[in-house]
């Protein structure tokens, strides 16, 4: 159960709005929704990989709301990656975008690419956010859904050693709009599509 009340009240708020999310859309979606379903009903762990070119915004708000829109559906042995092409750092503006949502955002160690803790329920254990390769050796080997958050990444890779389903749900870069006014605006946006489209996810379970 999600415990900081802000994210709960969020979350609460982006399950009315799933109306609002394409049809052809949710087609995609619908299929990770059915792998997901798949795996729950075998009893088998879901793994999976959020996947964009610099693991630095798209790919971790993934990872975040994959892990979030597990627990708030209740649904058990959900684990939730990410990585990218190449490994850069966790980008600053995507942690404010979290922050303002009520995340507690926790620096475990510093230097060009520092681990984060995020944390949104003080019962569960922090979700450890760094930028990495999708190969690497934090993120399963096989057995994983690769979940392609940018067009870059899906263009790059077209096979993910290791992955039982790729899907493609890319969603624009946030990043183009950095040290501009519409900064803020731009990565709340982002992160609330992908929160949302997460949410619909776990919903058709």
């Amino acid at each position: 159960m999600i415990s900081i009340s802000t994210i709960q009240k969020y979350c609460d708020g982006l399950i009315k709005q799933f109306d609002t999310i394409p049809a052809k859309r949710k087609q995609i979606l619908n299929k990770l929704a059915h792998y997901i379903a798949h795996k729950t009903k075998e009893n088998k762990p879901v793994n999976l990989i959020y996947i964009c070119t610099h693991n630095s915004r798209r790919s971790v708000f993934g990872q975040i709301w994959g892990h979030v829109a597990a627990k708030y559906y209740k649904v058990n042995n959900v684990h939730t990656y990410s990585g990218g092409t190449e490994a850069t750092a966790f980008n600053i503006n995507a942690i404010n975008a979290l922050k303002r949502l009520g995340f507690i955002v926790k620096t475990i160690n510093g230097g060009e690419n520092p681990v984060y803790h995020v944390i949104f329920d003080q019962a569960e254990k922090p979700i450890a956010c760094f930028s990495k390769v999708y190969d690497h050796s934090a993120n399963p080997r096989k057995e994983f859904v690769a979940i392609m958050t940018c067009g870059d990444a899906e263009e790059n890779c077209p096979f993910i050693p290791g992955a039982e389903l790729k899907i493609a749900t890319t969603y624009d870069d946030p990043k183009a709009f950095d040290n501009t006014p519409l900064q803020e605006v731009q990565y709340d946006e982002r992160c609330h599509q992908i929160a949302l489209e997460t949410l619909y996810v776990f919903s058709r379970l």
